[in-house]
């Protein structure tokens, strides 16, 4: 069937795990912006910064204290979560009640901010990350070459994605995490503390971007631009998939990151636009997104 079309299945499938591994994080940081939209209607610029944060911890944890990817992978999400208390603590709570622009402009400075510091100290050539001795090498499949890292980055990212969809859907927290954005009094008048619990949500979405950062350190070089690169496409994703939708988000990375894996082998040109062509199209058809709820 390839040859009819006169691509080697090995390019094919090669393209796909490309375009999987991209979906992995397209995924994690899209469920990120979802939790922190969707439970403090923050649209959080900043997210891409915090990203390029989680890959730096790591590095410093390795080149300073000599620690590796699996205390990285552990300690850099709890990092860049403690940094996003402190902004969400400090600076983001007096937004909340002003419109949804005000928070949009301030996050957007402080990625500004975050990348010019990190450009001033280490400039934009990268610094290398090497891959944890366990996922070192890889296994040929027959129809394709399997490395180690790519696989456990896929499965590690659908197994958090898998978790915090199942935290916020299926259980007692998750609904009081819903109450609380529908109607906070009311959620604070069965003894719950309501801003402690909406810093811990943004806390915990940044965390993800740090995580996805570690996750990033091995496979792409970590250097201050790193997230600029990519949150455009992720803010896209969110688009796709519906403002403030965990599931949205997550379905539509893995997805778009399949399908720009695909147009890289039919259409190699249009690759780096097929995500905005159907963000266009979606917004058309569906202006709430493929699992968003119209408002």
């Amino acid at each position: 069937m390839f040859e009819l079309i006169g691509i080697p299945p090995q390019a094919l499938f090669g393209q796909l795990l490309l375009g999987l591994i991209n979906g992995s994080f397209y995924a994690l940081l899209s469920l990120g912006l979802a939790v922190i939209f969707g439970m403090l209607n923050v649209i959080n610029f900043a997210h891409g910064a915090l990203y390029m944060l989680g890959a730096f911890v790591a590095w410093f944890l390795l080149q300073y204290l000599g620690l590796g990817y699996w205390w990285a992978l552990v300690l850099s999400p709890v990092a860049v979560g403690a940094v996003g208390i402190v902004i969400e603590k400090t600076m983001l709570q007096r937004l909340y009640k002003l419109d949804h622009l005000y928070g949009l402009l301030f996050t957007f400075g402080l990625a500004l901010i975050l990348e010019g510091i990190f450009k001033h100290f280490y400039g934009v050539s990268g610094q290398s990350y090497t891959t944890p001795d366990l996922f070192k090498g890889g296994t040929n499949l027959g129809f394709m070459f399997l490395p180690y890292y790519r696989g456990w980055v896929v499965v590690l990212s659908i197994a958090v994605c898998a978790a915090t969809w199942y935290a916020i859907e299926k259980t007692r927290l998750g609904s009081y995490l819903r109450a609380a954005t529908e109607n906070p009094r009311l959620v604070q008048s069965f003894g719950i503390n309501v801003p402690v619990m909406i810093t811990l949500t943004y806390g915990f979405g940044v965390a993800l971007a740090g995580l996805a950062g570690v996750m990033a350190a091995p496979i792409y070089s970590v250097n201050p631009l790193m997230g600029s690169n990519l949150i455009i496409v992720v803010f896209a994703v969110v688009v796709i998939g519906g403002m403030g939708s965990i599931f949205g988000a997550v379905v539509s990375g893995y997805l778009l990151g399949l399908l720009e894996g695909l147009t890289k082998v039919f259409m190699p040109e249009a690759a780096n636009i097929v995500v905005f062509v159907i963000m266009v199209v979606v917004l058309l058809l569906r202006p709430a997104g493929l699992f968003g709820r119209e408002r």
